[in-house]
């Protein structure tokens, strides 16, 4: 009797401690954050499109969630040894993570990913779209696309196309309006579009697909030609400018779009906060002047959310997965 007494109290203390770790449990998630700084993780440099982004929202979301969003630079292999972090993070809340649409190509691009991008992660929405602008030298020959796709296809590799090296959305770009016009032309890697720029407005080499963020200028200023966007509808910073699916290449899209992601397993009542906290910054009149400013779309609201990055997610690796094996990029 004393030992049957002593297993059920047993059973007791068990099930009593079972409800009071679920109840801090509970009562730290409807806390949460409880003025803890958030981390935003960034795969790339500061100063670039993507770490842009995540510092125009970054304040806006901590104000929203009353706390502090910190941006942290992890660069690295194309932003793997970042989406490695985060996949190995504590799954708190305390730590997000901004990422382009190199999160859809990097199963393609590395043998060993240490992560599954469709695996990993939770997803708390799409962010913004960054264009794409296909430019050329001022002095190069075609004048209009038409004349391009022509001189293109009568001089194949003896033609130089610029990226920021492999793996790049430049890359990627060039590598599927080359795919589309089936062509191979001879592809010139550099460390990054800056300089890559530079060498097509100094007439080293002779096109390039590049973000209008760090493009724009130099076409309003006429210091390269332009032949066509790379979005489906024509910017409305650059009204003449058609866009290559006007052009005839039907279909033709490619924007540097970005998500919010974070480690699996965040619990859904933390993810629901993260998601209206996005949202509250993407509302915010002066975090929309300054990426439109930017040349930078905020997606429709109803892509801000788990379900619509997810399935563009999916999409964007089925639409890239083809293109990269079939140009062989290394790792």
């Amino acid at each position: 009797m004393k030992l049957k007494k002593t297993v059920l109290a047993g059973f007791a203390a068990i099930i009593s401690a079972s409800a009071l770790i679920a109840s801090n449990t509970a009562t730290a998630q409807a806390n949460w954050p409880n003025n803890k700084p958030i981390s935003l993780i960034v795969p790339f440099a500061a100063g670039g499109p993507t770490d842009t982004v995540a510092r125009l929202i970054a304040i806006p979301m901590g104000k929203s969630l009353g706390t502090t969003v910190v941006v942290e630079n992890a660069p690295g292999a194309g932003g793997t040894v970042a989406s490695a972090k985060v996949a190995r993070a504590t799954p708190d809340g305390y730590t997000i993570y901004l990422h382009h649409m190199g999160m859809a190509t990097a199963q393609a691009l590395y043998d060993k990913l240490p992560y599954d991008p469709l695996v990993d992660f939770e997803y708390i929405g799409q962010v913004v779209d960054v264009p794409m602008l296909m430019l050329a030298r001022k002095n190069f020959p075609p004048n209009n696309f038409k004349e391009l796709e022509a001189y293109i296809k009568a001089n194949g590799n003896k033609v130089t196309m610029a990226n920021a090296g492999p793996g790049a959305v430049s890359q990627l770009c060039g590598l599927l309006f080359q795919s589309r016009l089936g062509v191979r032309l001879t592809n010139v890697p550099y460390k990054g579009t800056g300089p890559a720029l530079t060498d097509l407005m100094g007439g080293q080499v002779d096109l390039l697909c590049d973000q209008t963020t760090q493009t724009i200028g130099v076409v309003k200023d006429n210091r390269v030609k332009v032949y066509g966007t790379t979005t489906p509808k024509r910017l409305s910073a650059l009204p003449n400018v058609p866009t290559l699916d006007q052009e005839g290449l039907k279909g033709f899209e490619v924007k540097v779009w970005h998500g919010l992601y974070t480690p699996k397993n965040v619990p859904q009542a933390i993810q629901a906060k993260l998601n209206t906290a996005l949202k509250a910054a993407l509302n915010d009149p002066d975090v929309k002047k300054r990426l439109a400013d930017s040349n930078i779309d905020i997606v429709s609201m109803d892509k801000v959310s788990a379900n619509g990055l997810k399935t563009h997610l999916d999409n964007e690796i089925n639409k890239w997965g083809p293109v990269i094996r079939k140009a062989n990029i290394p790792d």
